[in-house]
């Protein structure tokens, strides 16, 4: 699967994508539709008349929000049960695969270059998003590349843009994300512009790699492309030298000047409510954009869960987290972030629980930027990816008087936690709680009760028995 128009096929094939031919306004229209599919758990959304716009220029929203698109995008049966996703993603994410470099004349996304004052962002359809967005927000659904200019690692992440005008576009990377530490370490001190690549429309995979947590140095192409099980293509950029992927439908290029700064937001946000008002955000300069002949925009109408967002984060994140806790030296069974949790809340399943073992995975968690504010530690018997065996060990077995740990911080937490005032927020002032929902190391095996399931009250003779006559008593 190569590109965003195959995997389009696919999910055609497996009844995931609804194509809309009706004429729908980019201002509020499409966004309403699309938050609303959401809500009702619907199909991915292709979007083919734009109001203002040439027949051709069209908008997907939804590619990876449900995980049977998930698995449509990995190649795997669209039926794919969680856990063998989250599997084989792991399996993926540790191999690589050195990326095919293309000539130009053989990139798609340069079948259209604009150069220059030829390079009008208003040509493409961006979106007016929610009511009461602070603008039309282009960079919703995207990968954002940028480059050390020491190391020439290249990082890719996903970070929203709004237009801000014909020339310009306003983002608004967290203080404590990858693409504003090297701008602010490695470019700043410089006085030197950062180069920038803004793709939309690749293949969902390379979307996918850019919401991971991946440790610094790591070439997110190569990933992507073991993601993908096979090389990507990239293609050098047209004012830069930044590689991008060859077969995406939209490349703006442009530079983030150190000396400026515009307005961004307010923006319905992944958490699931409007991040609160206008701010200072970094000012993207468009130097370039190429497109793919009818170039299709991708995006994602944030908001509540389930959507892109949560999904993605759920698998990326959760990942990311169970390889860092394993680095640690802490025996974690498997980890899961919920998508009703918006990355806020996160299981850890852990083979030898008990309080100390749960402070060890909190210090894991604000070791560094704290994006996550709550996670609750379970024993091995209890599966991570099965909402109502984690909640009822957090309901029965973490005790309220002495299961709780609490770490409070400034200077790393997450802006975007809906519970924190403005002052924090500001200041990136946060706490995080871990509830420990393991039985106590101390406690004898003897006053540890049995769960009162069919697999486990019942003795093996008593359940064979059962089974074996389950037809006859009528069910």
């Amino acid at each position: 699967m190569k590109d965003l128009r195959h995997f389009i096929g696919q999910l055609e094939q497996n009844e995931e994508l609804m194509r809309i031919k009706k004429e729908v306004d980019w201002d509020i229209e499409l966004g309403a539709i699309s938050r609303r599919v959401y809500d009702q758990y619907g199909p991915c959304l292709w979007f083919e008349k734009i109001k203002d716009y040439p027949q051709g220029y069209t908008v997907i929203n939804g590619e990876c929000g449900t995980w049977r698109r998930v698995a449509i995008a990995m190649g795997l049966d669209a039926n794919t049960p969680l856990r063998e996703i989250y599997e084989e993603y792991e399996k993926r994410i540790e191999g690589r695969l050195q990326p095919n470099i293309v000539d130009r004349k053989a990139a798609p996304c340069k079948e259209n270059v604009f150069i220059g004052e030829q390079a009008d962002i208003y040509r493409l359809p961006a979106p007016l998003i929610h009511e009461g967005d602070g603008g039309r927000y282009i960079g919703t659904w995207d990968a954002v590349i940028t480059k050390d200019p020491e190391t020439n690692w290249t990082n890719w992440g996903m970070y929203r843009f709004m237009i801000h005008n014909q020339n310009f576009l306003a983002g608004w990377p967290q203080t404590t994300s990858q693409f504003a530490m090297m701008l602010n370490e490695k470019y700043v001190p410089k006085n030197q512009p950062m180069p920038v690549a803004l793709v939309i429309g690749s293949h969902p995979l390379d979307h996918m790699v850019a919401t991971a947590p991946m440790r610094p140095g790591v070439n997110e192409a190569e990933v992507a492309g073991s993601l993908r099980g096979e090389p990507v293509d990239l293609v050098k950029c047209e004012t830069s030298d930044i590689m991008v992927p060859a077969n995406a439908e939209i490349i703006i290029e442009g530079e983030i000047p150190t000396d400026a700064i515009v307005p961004d937001g307010p923006f319905g946000e992944y958490p699931g409510f409007r991040s609160g008002t206008m701010a200072e955000g970094v000012a993207f300069r468009i130097k370039a954009i190429t497109h793919r002949n009818n170039p299709i925009l991708s995006m994602t109408a944030l908001g509540a869960p389930v959507d892109d967002s949560s999904i993605a984060a759920s698998l990326t994140a959760a990942v990311g987290m169970k390889l860092g806790l394993q680095r640690r030296g802490i025996d974690v069974t498997d980890v899961y972030v919920p998508p009703e949790g918006v990355t806020h809340l996160v299981i850890v399943g852990v083979k030898t629980g008990g309080i100390e073992v749960t402070k060890k995975v909190l210090d894991f968690f604000i070791a560094r930027r704290v994006m996550v504010s709550k996670v609750i530690v379970v024993d091995k018997d209890v599966d991570v990816f099965d909402m109502k065996q984690w909640i009822h060990a957090f309901a029965t077995k973490c005790h309220p008087g002495r299961s709780i740990v609490v770490e409070h911080f400034v200077g790393k937490s997450n802006a975007l936690t809906p519970c924190y005032d403005a002052e924090e927020r500001r200041i990136l002032k946060g706490a995080f709680a871990a509830f420990d929902a393991t039985w106590p190391l101390e406690w004898p095996k003897e006053n540890i009760p049995p769960r009162a399931t069919f697999k486990e009250i019942y003795s093996q003779e008593t359940q064979d028995k059962v089974l074996a006559k389950w037809h006859e008593y009528g069910f």
